[in-house]
């Protein structure tokens, strides 16, 4: 039995170099060129490799000291960002359970036994220790750790998608606050002019030179703005209070100061489309897991393959505790033990099927996970140039409706026109300007959104390896905040 048990373990060592599963292969996605917005344009430029790309605090590009204060709580503050930390953490264990199985469980389960016979009283003492250990033979361990590794990674680029998704969202809250101030301005700034519109309307009727209904309008005019302006304050406060919470704090523990956006939004260096794969955390997720769905096809194969489990026992036991720890009371038994489904009416197929299923549709969901990606950079990209060109042509509106009313008022005050064309002129030139300020926010909404649709800066070469994921330091939650972040060069 000994000669057997020892001419077993060669083939044992040599049958855990075996491999069962599909060998895995990143998938092929169309290739694309080019993005269109840059086929016959000039406004756009394709950064060099390496060179003028987004890395890091990607907000700062926008120059706004409030803005990057607000947007460094994210990383720490944000309790969603919390819990995606959280999930890498479970999955990072998650690998760890799967590593352990690489080798032996070790136990042991000590005794007193005590019972009576018509001989007197009998003591049993034991003190055994056991092994026990299933050899990887056809690499469903090695599968299993893929599997984990692959969901960790998952994990990692999703915590990274959530923080720049947070991230964007708040950059997209904060311009669209400061420039609800900037149109908060603009309507108190016009109330004032109304309100003297009013009191020279007013005037002008108890000189019998104008009607009372120029009065009334004139009123109609400044409250109907007026109440306006009141319902942008409350749209101001519910972003305030959006704010807060992407920041992780109480709406009553912020409070940002009225603000305005400085400049139109700045020039965002775009890598070719190949190079998007590599930036986009979201991609880099759904590549993952189509690595994890390969390594679950390879598990479910090896369900075919039959079990070897060896174990053994060593110990020692006396009916004398005293004499428990001699040579005489020692115990050991050892041996293998194999196991094999012989028929299970197709279970094992079925689950194979159930694993490649998955796989093609994990391939599908990242292909399409790419176009997407390319969609969003199209859409951004159109969108900044389109919204440049319309601001231009609002700034010529605004313009002329401003030598408009001028002219209009003059004409009103030589008594030669009624002052319903001047509330019609004031109407059209307070359009054009709140419409001027809603321009300008798009083109800010526009700019964030196609940093997050270039990845923020992210790149997949600082996703964590299985070895950087295994790391202790990885357990610390203040550490898990630096995983997956763009490194600064």
């Amino acid at each position: 039995m000994k000669r057997r048990l020892y001419l077993l373990f060669p083939g044992i060592l040599f049958c855990t170099s075996c491999t069962v599963g599909p060998k895995y292969v990143a998938p092929v996605v169309p290739p694309v060129p080019a993005f269109k917005e840059f086929a016959g344009s000039d406004q756009w430029k394709t950064a060099s490799p390496g060179d003028g790309l987004l890395k890091g605090k990607w907000w700062e590009i926008f120059n706004d000291p409030e803005l990057n204060s607000l947007e460094e709580k994210v990383s720490t503050n944000n309790f969603s960002v919390k819990q995606a930390e959280a999930q890498f953490r479970a999955s990072r264990a998650l690998l760890l359970g799967a590593r352990a199985n690489y080798y032996p469980t070790i136990g042991s389960s000590p005794s007193i036994t005590q019972g009576d016979t018509h001989l007197g009283t009998n003591s049993n003492f034991e003190l055994p220790f056991t092994a026990s250990w299933v050899p990887d033979l056809w690499g469903r361990v090695r599968l299993a750790v893929e599997n984990a590794s692959a969901n960790a990674q998952v994990s990692a680029a999703d915590l990274e998608n959530m923080r720049l998704t947070l991230q964007a969202t708040l950059a997209t809250d904060y311009f669209t606050l400061v420039s609800t101030d900037m149109q908060i301005k603009l309507l108190d700034d016009t109330n004032k002019e109304y309100a003297r519109y009013l009191t020279l309307t007013e005037n002008r009727y108890a000189g019998g030179i104008a009607a009372r209904s120029d009065v009334t309008l004139a009123e109609t005019q400044l409250y109907t703005t007026q109440a306006s302006e009141t319902d942008l304050i409350a749209t101001r406060n519910q972003l305030e209070h959006a704010i807060a919470v992407i920041i992780g704090v109480a709406p009553a523990e912020l409070t940002i100061p009225p603000g305005r956006i400085a400049a139109p939004p700045p020039s965002i260096p775009t890598a070719v489309p190949s190079a998007l794969l590599e930036r986009r955390p979201d991609i880099a997720a759904q590549e993952r897991l189509i690595a994890a769905a390969n390594a679950n096809v390879g598990i479910a194969e090896t369900a075919y393959y039959p079990t070897l489990t060896l174990s053994a026992t060593a110990g020692i036991e006396n009916s004398s505790l005293a004499s428990l720890f001699t040579y005489a009371g020692r115990l050991w038994s050892a041996g293998p033990s194999l196991s094999q489904t012989l028929f299970d009416f197709g279970r094992r197929g079925a689950n194979v099927q159930y694993s490649i299923a998955n796989y093609d549709a994990a391939v599908d969901a990242y292909r399409e996970t790419v176009l997407t990606a390319f969609q969003q950079v199209e859409d951004n990209l159109s969108n900044l140039r389109v919204l440049a060109q319309e601001a231009e042509q609002t700034a010529a509106a605004v313009k002329a409706a401003d030598l408009s009313l001028v002219l209009e008022l003059d004409r009103y005050k030589a008594g030669t026109d009624t002052y319903l064309n001047v509330i019609t002129t004031e109407s059209i030139d307070l359009s054009d300007q709140r419409q001027a300020v809603v321009l300008l926010q798009r083109r800010m909404t526009s700019a964030v959104n196609l940093v997050v649709a270039l990845g923020g800066g992210w790149d997949a070469s600082t996703l964590p390896t299985p070895d950087q994921i295994r790391s202790h330091g990885m357990t610390e939650p203040g550490n898990i905040q630096k995983v997956a972040q763009p490194i600064s060069n």
